[in-house]
């Protein structure tokens, strides 16, 4: 069963803001402060800049596949299963360790509007842990209502946000902390940008539920591109005013800094009410990150059930409410595990390691995916500067991971290393047997070294995306092609010789004498040339009988020569049907018409490899179709 594609635009943009809006802005500005001091400020807007290759790759990708499973899909079509199963087994955990993380973010500030529920540690998992099962519930019953959820927390909390914003800009001014704005130096500002770096990764979330997004081509691109506006915007504007009104030596404070800067700050110019309020604030927004965290992590290992990699039970989807129940409760779980008994903060920091290295991926996969000469490989947005962009940003992730390893020791790094050789093992032991699908990348290398020109099943399952992306409903045009010859001449013949091979394929589908048929065909154009405008022609002819109807496609890359006309053909689409079907003669007429006045359409037609790929030029053309 296949899911809904039930999220709209702005569902999909409050599940990408509202999963950056958390830690990265009501714990770490404090601790940014700690080692860069007022430039923290440009800290953050660098780190906005730095997930740009992320964010453009993930656009390409999510609009060119749109399926649930984001990074594990993009990784595993474009280099095969093993890469495809590391970065689906990352994509899942960093994801869900993060959103556990959340779920505890919420118990702490629950525990500061609540004091009297004690200090104990258990109070905070306690809450994270009922938490985790609502919303793990909440996605169970339906995608449709937990994006309404979404929608719902994140304007709220971008009303409470902007408040605080307006409010508290006035008071900046000059205020003496950003007195030697750059006094901890450029070494210490660019490490705070990796430290921030982590707080805009759940941008790229909403890729893992993109085959539930209604109008993906346009919605995922632009949705994720607004949302990371705003957020960036909102981020440096928020921590500005943290910056700009309270006490350094307060902000500083602690080994860490201040755990609750946004509350300290709100209580210099709002008073009490203002750190209740931004508590409040924080607490929808761990809220916001856990829930679209759940909804997210969710799909990857129901990717993986349906491709083979992980038990096919993950791929299931309830009947009753259209989601992968399966793949949710077993995620939440999970979550809930780690919550009651694991050290979360230590594993946030291997999931960032992972998060990074999936951004690196996913650019890597551009490159393959744009290099393969796979004709169906259609995003709807194009990464801009290519290669030069993604090759950047391949080599910015590199030098994140490294300087990562470096500020939080060895942990993230064994401990990535050990997922690692534990999903090269799953690999071994249970996906090998299974994976029997060519990657774009074997596709690509097979192509330079190999004469022999073939189709891969990669080229079927991209037309088919493709057609569902673009709401496409085939009608009886479209199933004509389906079944239909393709006739690719060498040369630069004449007419009667072209006409004449078409007549040998057009003879037994309509049932007449194909010399009768040539020369019907030869009258036609006698009578009026079929030549429609420069480089096409549409011969079409009635031939005797009922319920009768064919069609014949002609390609000839160097031209059929027709008498009275200085450009050659290149292109015919050959029609031959009884006169009961004059109707849909005439609709077929308009279809072709339509057809071949798409953007580039003679270019991919003469590009096109072979027949399959002649057809999917017209099977994936943009043009009105019956119902």
């Amino acid at each position: 069963m296949k899911l809904k594609r039930e999220l709209g635009f702005w569902a999909v943009f409050c599940i990408a803001a509202g999963a950056m809006i958390s830690s990265g802005l009501f714990v770490l500005p404090g601790m940014a402060y700690k080692i860069a001091g007022p430039a923290a400020v440009l800290s953050y807007a660098l780190a906005a800049l730095m997930v740009i290759p992320a964010l453009l790759a993930k656009s390409e990708l999510a609009t060119a596949m749109p399926r649930s499973g984001g990074s594990y899909f993009f990784v595993e079509r474009s280099m095969g299963a093993l890469p495809g199963t590391l970065a689906g087994l990352a994509g899942w955990f960093s994801i869900a360790l993060k959103s556990a993380f959340a779920m505890v973010g919420i118990g702490a500030f629950v525990q500061l509007l609540w004091p009297e529920a004690g200090a104990s540690e258990w109070v905070i998992r306690g809450v994270a842990v009922v938490c985790c099962a609502v919303f793990a519930v909440l996605n169970v019953l339906s995608v449709k209502v937990a994006g309404r959820v979404q929608v719902a927390l994140v304007a709220a909390l971008l009303g409470v946000l902007g408040v605080f914003v307006v409010g508290g800009g006035p008071h900046v001014r000059q205020h003496p902390n950003f007195d030697n704005f750059i006094a901890s130096g450029w070494e210490a500002v660019f490490a705070t940008a990796g430290l921030v770096f982590v707080s805009f990764g759940g941008l790229t979330k909403i890729a893992g539920v993109a085959g539930e997004v209604h109008d993906p081509g346009r919605n995922i691109p632009r949705a994720m591109i607004l949302s990371w506006v705003v957020v960036s915007l909102l981020y440096v504007a928020a921590v500005l005013v943290v910056v700009g009104v309270t006490d350094g030596k307060k902000l500083a404070a602690g080994p860490y800094g201040s755990l609750t800067p946004v509350s300290l700050a709100a209580r210099q110019f709002l008073g009490r009410g203002g750190d209740a309020l931004l508590a409040g604030a924080a607490v929808m927004a761990f809220v916001t990150t856990g829930n679209s965290g759940i909804l997210t992590a969710s799909r990857s290992p129901l990717a993986m059930g349906r491709d083979g990699l992980l038990p096919p039970a993950l791929s299931r989807v309830s009947a009753r409410f259209g989601t992968p129940h399966v793949a949710i409760l077993m995620t939440g779980g999970m979550m809930i595990v780690m919550i009651a008994l694991l050290n979360i903060r230590d594993l946030v920091k291997v999931a960032s390691t992972m998060m990074i290295i999936l951004f690196l991926l996913e650019n890597v996969a551009v490159l393959i995916m744009r290099g393969s000469g796979l004709r169906n490989y259609r995003p709807s947005f194009h990464m801009p500067l290519r290669p030069w962009l993604p090759l950047a940003g391949i080599a910015l992730y590199g030098f994140l991971i490294a300087s990562m390893t470096l500020q939080m020791g060895r942990l993230p790094l064994v401990t990535t290393a050990v997922f690692v050789l534990a999903a090269v093992l799953w690999y071994v032991l249970y996906v090998r047997r299974r994976a029997t699908r060519e990657s774009a990348l074997v596709y690509m290398v097979r192509s330079v070294v190999a004469k022999d020109i073939y189709r891969p099943a990669l080229e079927a399952e991209l037309r088919e995306i493709a057609i569902e992306r673009d709401g496409i409903t085939h009608d009886r045009f479209d199933r004509l092609v389906h079944a239909c010859p393709v006739v690719d001449l060498p040369g630069s013949p004449p007419a009667a010789e072209a006409l004449g091979l078409v007549a040998d394929r057009l003879a037994p589908l309509v049932g007449v004498d194909r010399d009768g048929l040539f020369e019907s065909l030869m009258e036609r154009e006698r009578q009026s040339s079929t030549v429609i405008q420069p480089g096409v022609a549409i011969p079409h002819i009635i031939v005797p009988g009922q319920n009768v109807f064919a069609l014949v496609l002609v390609r000839c890359r160097e031209g059929v020569r027709f008498a009275g006309h200085d450009e050659p053909v290149r292109v015919a689409f050959v029609l031959a049907g009884s006169a009961d079907e004059r109707n849909f003669h005439l609709r077929a007429l308009m279809a072709v018409g339509q057809i071949v006045q798409g953007r580039d359409f003679a270019r991919r037609w003469a590009d096109a490899p072979d027949a399959e790929q002649l057809r999917d030029i017209l099977l994936l053309s943009e043009r009105s179709r019956d119902a």
